[in-house]
C-alpha cells in the first residue's frame, strides 16, 4: 500500500522536490528542504521527543483516518545518513502510518537547522500554492502544530482572516467519506463548511450522498441542516414543479455511491440517461475501471 493514495498536496505542494519543480510550479525554493516519498523503515523516532504516551484512542481514529483518506499531513525528518532519516516532526503520523500498514510516508527532508527559516518559506509558499480546502485544511494544521504558528500569525502572514483559517480547519472534523469527497472536488467548500456544523458521522455522509445525487446547493442544503435532515426528506423538485421519483433518486443515491461522484438519472417520455460526473482525467479513469474492471 502506498502513502499516496488519498494524499491531498498539502505540504507537499509546498516544498518543490527540485529547483526545475519550482520554477514550473511558480513557488520559491525553500532553501534546505524538500519533499520526498520515504519509506517507514529507514526513519527512527527522535530521541529528544518530549512526548513519550500517545493516547490510544487518539491514535486509533488517526490510523482509520488514514485508512480511509490517506496522510493528509507529511512528516517532518532529517537525513542522517545514506538512507536512514530521524523524525522531527510528526511521531504521531509515523506510529499510525506503520500501523495502517503504509511501507513509505510523505516527508519533508530538512537540511536546515534554522526551523523558522523553514516555517517562513512555507507560509510563503503557501499563500502561492492552489490547494483544494482539505489539503489547504491539512497545511494549516501541520503549520499550527509542528511549527507553532498562531491563528493570527497564519492570518496575517497569508493575507487571511482568522475566522476563515478556522474555518477551513474545521473541514478536517467531516467524516471520512465525505473528505474523499471533497477532496474529489465532488462537494463544494460551501457545503463541506455547511456538514461540519452535523456532529453524526453518519447523517453528515447521508447529506453528503443527498447533495451528490439531488445536486442541492450550498443554500439548500444549509437549510437542511438548519431544520433537521429528519424533517426534510422532501423529494426535489424540478423547476416544472415534478418530482423527482423516489425510485430514481434512491438509484441515484446508489450509484452516486458506489463510484464516489455525482450521478443524475433522468428517465423522459420514452428514454432516460445517466450522467456521471468527474473532476479531472485520472478521477474518470477511476471510475471507468470501477465500470469495467477488465
Amino acid at each position: 500500500m502506498s502513502t499516496r493514495r488519498g494524499l491531498g498536496r498539502g505540504l507537499e505542494a509546498l516544498i518543490p522536490s527540485s529547483p526545475a519543480e519550482a520554477e514550473e510550479s511558480g513557488l520559491q525554493e525553500v532553501a534546505g528542504a524538500r519533499f520526498a516519498e520515504v519509506p517507514l523503515d529507514q526513519i527512527v523516532p527522535n530521541p529528544r521527543q518530549p512526548r513519550q504516551v500517545f493516547d490510544e484512542a487518539d491514535m486509533a481514529e488517526l490510523v482509520h483516518s488514514i485508512r480511509e483518506v490517506g496522510l493528509l499531513q507529511p512528516v517532518v525528518v532529517r537525513s542522517t545518513g545514506k538512507d536512514e532519516y530521524e523524525l522531527i516532526m510528526g511521531e504521531r503520523r509515523w506510529r499510525a502510518s506503520r500501523e495502517a500498514g503504509l511501507d513509505t510516508i510523505g516527508a519533508i527532508v530538512r537540511d536546515t537547522s534554522d526551523e523558522d527559516l523553514l516555517r517562513d518559506a512555507l507560509l510563503e509558499n503557501l499563500h502561492r500554492s492552489q490547494l483544494n480546502p482539505l489539503e489547504e485544511a491539512a497545511a494549516y494544521q501541520q503549520l499550527l502544530d509542528d511549527f507553532g504558528c498562531t491563528h493570527e500569525e497564519l492570518a496575517d502572514r497569508i493575507g487571511r482572516s482568522r475566522p476563515q483559517i478556522s474555518n477551513t480547519l474545521r473541514l478536517l472534523k467531516l467524516s471520512p467519506a465525505v473528505q474523499r469527497r471533497v477532496a474529489a472536488g465532488v462537494l463544494s467548500a460551501g457545503h463541506a463548511r455547511a456538514l461540519v456544523s452535523v456532529s453524526n458521522a453518519e447523517i453528515q455522509d447521508r447529506l453528503a450522498q443527498r447533495v451528490v445525487a439531488e445536486g442541492l446547493s450550498v443554500r439548500a442544503l444549509e437549510e437542511i441542516v438548519t431544520v433537521g435532515p429528519e424533517g426534510s426528506r422532501r423529494p426535489a423538485r424540478r423547476p416544472g414543479g415534478r418530482a423527482h421519483s423516489p425510485r430514481l433518486a434512491d438509484l441515484a443515491a446508489r450509484l452516486s455511491d458506489r463510484f464516489d461522484t455525482r450521478v443524475k438519472v433522468e428517465l423522459g417520455r420514452s428514454k432516460g440517461k445517466v450522467i456521471v460526473e468527474f473532476a479531472t482525467v485520472e478521477d474518470l479513469e477511476r471510475i471507468v475501471k470501477m465500470m469495467d474492471p477488465q
